[in-house]
């Protein structure tokens, strides 16, 4: 019976191919489109979630300040570690993590290399998390303070096959490192990675007292808590740890503490990051997967008048419903298993321009439990929505009236299937106004003016040159094209460094106010055209060294009035303000300004060239022979700082790609089903247009007639849609602290786009069938 039911099946789909291959072409996209997505965000969920006891692993975040200046920074002190362990029960484990910056460059025999990813951490790394360690002790993975674990592909790299262990790695400062340990690759769903692990007693022997130091946030501390215990019990506990350790800070709650499956999904305070995105990528998945199977659900509602004669004979003849309903089902499974391995097939030719544009290195794995979860899900709403409900509108048809053909489509049949196309266009309309939104959002962040000139000024590390920065900088300035030099000590683009250790006159004794320093020449105002609104900068004389200079931000939070000439003291350094900068953006524009002050230092670790687009070669060529000079056997390595900037939102530039690719699919396959519904219309009113014809209707006034209908449609779902994108674009907006305003033309552009899109979709059928022959036409029926 099963075999008689495919085999009419088959005829049927290929009876019928136009709507056959429409069907199936809607389905692949969508599914196809579906599966990317899931594997997406399968891998997005899965970070960090592969330790055994990731439940039990929590990182320790730092609060800082209260009020208005409060922050949450991911990092910690280095002795919260040893306390923990030592004074509360509860706390199993603990290890911390730092980034290793003390070595650039590592030799093997005649081989250099450089750019490996650095750290060092507590040999407690390799009990706490499952990295997998190839080769070396988990119990004693470091055989002292000179000794390095490398990961497979390092190994590789500096050994080929040899066995890595016991062999020694020579840094640039002429210390040498025995090979104890090979992990394998940190897997790229996790959130911890480097290429040489380090220990921490090793960076111990250089900071004084790291074990006593409260006042340095270096730190990664992850504790491992014992079953079943609550971070509510733990935090508390580090609270009073601190006090009896150090001082009384003056904040109830220093220390919070975030599980490790929620560090790529969340920020430090607990809203939403990574997991918005997520979110916003799954309901598109299945959104898009909705607008398919509402494409097969109204061609098969739309051909069940088609069909009537057929069914009505097979009524006749004896066809119980039971067979109705089983042959509409197997018709149904046989288009969803051609579009299934057509969809699987588009999955494998794309996934390498998928992972491009998404950044990532995912590897479908067909056996994938979500996969055909996602599948079967589908499967069955389509078999619900497109079989069950067109054998009960056939098996309900009288047999005599439908041989007659005097049926006619039911007022509940035509309002569903006119419900379903609104539906499928809410869907496209939102969508592309959503990409058109997001688009406008990361052209604002590149547009916006940031207060400070970034054009052509590349930088680079000093090194050995920081000795002989004057002699540089005078070098440098007679080199033709370059138009200016500056040292800092750090990124312009980013200032990583932040600190509460201030204090000025007027300061409350439980104020906490924290502040990003920079340290600067007197050149660096000149060359990023920074402005000052009141006093005057730096002059390069040596009084300067107890001067400061604060952005609009730290004058207006400190509270300070006529700021010039009052006292302020950084760390342990008191000084006199003698100027305020304009506000300017160094940090992305998801964060607001934050209080900023420049201290003078005429030799520091980044130097900043200006040049012009036409002369940065030459200027690059100069610095680089300077480079040469000071730092010969050392890459030379810079970077310009609009590339720098642009990777602030490298991960906005993915999705936003991921989305307005999505957008094109979703409006794709809407457009798809629109034009299948066109030439069913089309089909059915073959008579009435050879009729209309005769009668003298022109043909704009056929089109119009055919048109009209489908395009009412797209309008209504664009008015729903407007008010629902906008809700949804202003929460999501909420994430950024400088954001474009929604404006009318926003959502009027995008339903343009959609009713030019479904225009021109359903007009191609609709003029091919008014210019049709009134006499083919009639002679047709």
């Amino acid at each position: 019976m099963i075999k008689n039911y495919c085999s009419i099946a088959w005829r049927s789909l290929l009876k019928h191919k136009f709507y056959t291959a429409v069907n199936i072409g809607g389905l692949s996209l969508g599914l196809a489109v579906g599966i990317l997505i899931i594997l997406w965000v399968q891998n997005e969920l899965s970070y960090d979630r592969f330790h055994r006891d990731t439940r039990n692993i929590y990182r320790v975040l730092s609060n800082m300040g209260s009020g208005s200046d409060r922050q949450i920074w991911a990092n910690s002190h280095a002795p919260l570690a040893t306390y923990a362990k030592k004074d509360i029960p509860e706390v199993k484990n603990a290890v911390r993590i730092r980034g290793n910056f003390d070595f650039t460059l590592f030799e093997y025999k005649d081989k250099q290399f450089t750019g490996e990813k650095k750290g060092y951490v507590d040999p407690s790394f390799f009990t706490v998390f499952d990295y997998k360690l190839l080769k070396g002790s988990r119990e004693t993975p470091f055989g002292g303070d000179h000794s390095v674990i490398l990961t497979a592909s390092a190994a590789k790299r500096y050994f080929n096959n040899d066995d890595p262990l016991g062999k020694i790695l020579q840094a640039d400062n002429k210390e040498n490192f025995v090979v104890t340990g090979v992990l394998a690759d940190f897997p790229e769903n996790s959130s911890i990675s480097y290429d040489m692990l380090f220990p921490m007693s090793l960076y111990a022997g250089k900071a004084r007292n790291m074990d006593e130091d409260w006042g340095s946030f270096d730190y990664n501390t992850f504790l491992q808590l014992t079953p079943g215990t609550s971070p509510g019990i733990i935090t508390p506990k580090l609270a009073r740890m601190l006090r009896d350790h150090y001082k009384d800070i003056g904040i109830q709650d220093p220390y919070s503490l975030q599980p490790l499956a929620d560090m790529h999904l969340y920020k430090t305070d607990g809203s939403e990051g990574q997991m918005q995105t997520v979110r916003i990528f799954l309901i598109v998945g299945i959104l898009i997967l909705v607008i398919a199977c509402i494409n097969y659900v109204n061609l098969s509602t739309a051909r069940a008048l088609v069909r009537a004669k057929e069914v009505s004979v097979r009524k006749m003849i004896g066809a119980g419903k039971s067979q109705l309903f089983t042959q509409f089902i197997v018709e149904t499974a046989l288009v969803f298993v051609i579009a299934t391995v057509i969809a699987l097939l588009l999955v494998w030719l794309l996934i390498p321009l998928f992972n491009e544009i998404a950044g990532k290195n995912i590897r479908p794995a067909l056996q994938s439990v979500q996969i055909y979860i996602i599948v079967a899900g589908t499967l069955l709403a389509t078999l619900t929505l497109s079989s069950i409900y067109p054998a009960l509108l056939l098996s309900s048809f009288e047999p005599l009236k439908a041989l007659k053909g005097k049926l006619s489509a039911g007022l509940t049949t035509v309002f569903f299937r006119k419900a379903l196309v609104t539906a499928q266009f809410v869907v496209s309309a939102a969508l592309i106004t959503g990409a058109l939104i997001f688009d406008r959002q990361l052209a604002y962040m590149h547009q916006k003016e940031l207060g400070y000139d970034k054009e052509y000024v590349f930088t680079f590390g000093m090194r050995d040159m920081q000795p002989h920065a004057a002699a540089i900088k005078a070098e440098l300035q007679q080199q033709l094209g370059i138009r200016g030099v500056s040292f800092a000590g750090d990124k312009i683009v980013n200032i990583g460094v932040t600190t509460g250790k201030t204090d000025w006159d007027g300061k409350g004794p439980d104020r906490r106010f924290l502040i990003h320093p920079l340290a600067i020449d007197k050149d660096f105002m000149t060359v990023f055209k920074l402005q000052l609104t009141a006093g005057k900068g730096f002059t390069g004389v040596a009084s300067d060294s107890g001067h400061y200079i604060l952005n609009e931000t730290a004058v207006k939070e400190t509270g300070i009035t006529d700021p010039i000439g009052k006292r302020f003291k950084l760390w342990d350094k008191e000084g006199t303000i003698i100027g305020v900068v304009r506000d300017f953006h160094f940090a992305s524009l998801k964060q607001k300004i934050e209080p900023a002050v420049f201290q003078y230092q005429p030799e520091s670790a980044e130097i900043y060239v200006k040049t012009t687009g036409k002369d940065a070669p030459t200027a690059i060529a100069a610095a680089a022979k300077l480079w040469e000079r000071y730092n010969g056997g050392f890459p030379f390595q810079y970077s310009f700082l609009d590339e720098t900037y642009d990777d602030l939102y490298r991960s906005e530039q993915r999705t936003g790609l991921l989305f307005d690719t999505f957008s094109i699919v979703a409006i794709l396959i809407s457009c798809l089903g629109l034009f299948g519904l066109a030439a069913y219309t089309a089909q059915v009113k073959t008579k009435e247009i050879g009729v209309r014809k005769v009668m003298g209707a022109s043909v704009a006034a056929i089109i119009r007639l055919l048109v009209r209908d489908f395009i009412q449609l797209v309008i209504l779902a664009i008015l729903i849609a407007g008010p629902l994108t906008w809700y949804a674009a202003q929460q999501w907006l909420q994430g950024y602290a400088y954001r474009i305003p929604l404006q009318w033309w926003m959502f009027a552009v995008a339903g343009l786009l959609s009713v030019t899109v479904a225009l021109l979709t359903v007009s191609a059928q609709s003029i091919k069938a008014a210019l049709m022959s009134p006499v083919k036409s009639l002679a047709s029926e």
